[in-house]
């Protein structure tokens, strides 16, 4: 396949997953905002979702409207759902030769949706969280597509390398941030909303009561999204199918490209795999996330250089 195919299908997936994120997170965030609570602001989300400085976020981050039209519509922000969708659309065109027919149909529905002028006008002034779900159930029609109508050739495995690179990276950044916000004290009182919502912005909040029967304590929180092989936002779960997806990719297993890939890879898996709490309260829960964060960053740049022809 060629590089530049491989790159546009790898960072169409990127873009997706990225827009799914924020949108769930956004959702969950307005829910939260409603419920009276004095000291909430919508600083975390404006921290993991976008490039603003902390003087930037301190200006608007107790603006929810505000923060919702930044991160969905805004055209400056490079990060707002909006730039992400149609950054993805702009991959699929040029690759339309390898992608499915109703996989392009889909990102092009989910782009026109975006420029509709209603949009901005039902952030503004209507209940947001009926535009939000709207979008990410849009998003949700994606990914379906991409599973019952791909097939299952190198295109699709250089899709599932972006999503679930993506889908670890948030996941590390998601957890830095929202910790950090509790100075990164794993005992102590911990106000077990803060962490519903945490679990509710990733999708997580159900499988926990499943799986831990226990109160919202920080360690169960961490361990579900690090270590818990069965929730498909953990960092576990992403590594693990990062791996086969790179594995199934048609590729010269003497080549220096595989190989340094395999061992960025396998490492990075051995790290979160054989790692366990006693291990995160030892090296520190910022700086064992700082760890994956630039494993998972080397991982990119590496696709970049070998596969993807940047400098």
């Amino acid at each position: 396949m060629l590089s530049r195919v491989a790159d546009s299908l790898y960072w169409m997936s990127r873009y997706m997953e990225r827009s799914d994120s924020i949108l769930r997170m956004l959702r969950i965030n307005y829910a939260y905002s409603q419920d009276d609570i004095p000291e909430f602001t919508w600083q975390a989300a404006l921290k993991i979702f976008s490039f603003q400085k902390d003087e930037e976020i301190s200006k608007i981050e107790r603006n929810g409207r505000e923060v919702l039209h930044y991160m969905v519509l805004e055209k400056e922000n490079p990060n707002a759902v909006f730039n992400l969708i149609t950054q993805s659309r702009e991959n699929a065109r040029s690759v339309q030769d390898h992608i499915t027919k109703e996989l392009w149909q889909c990102l092009n529905e989910f782009y026109h949706l975006m420029r509709e002028q209603r949009l901005a006008a039902s952030l503004k002034t209507e209940d947001p969280m009926s535009v939000l779900d709207g979008l990410i159930k849009q998003g949700m029609l994606y990914y379906g597509t991409v599973e019952i109508t791909m097939a299952r050739s190198e295109g699709f495995y250089y899709m599932n390398v972006g999503k679930y690179l993506e889908r670890a990276m948030q996941a590390v950044n998601i957890l830095d941030v929202k910790f950090s916000e509790q100075d990164y004290n794993l005992d102590g009182t911990h106000d077990p909303i803060y962490w519903r919502y945490l679990l509710l912005s990733i999708s997580g909040y159900e499988l926990f009561l499943r799986s831990y029967r226990s109160t919202l304590e920080p360690r169960n929180i961490i361990d579900q999204i690090i270590w818990n092989e069965n929730f498909p936002r953990s960092i576990l779960y992403a590594v693990i199918r990062l791996q086969r997806a790179f594995e199934k990719l048609d590729m010269d297993p003497q080549l220096e490209s595989f190989q340094k890939l395999t061992f960025l890879i396998g490492k990075l898996k051995s790290h979160v795999q054989f790692s366990d709490m006693q291990t995160l309260e030892t090296e520190g829960l910022h700086n064992y996330l700082q760890n994956l964060k630039n494993e998972l960053f080397h991982i990119g740049t590496a696709f970049n250089h070998y596969y993807f022809a940047y400098d």
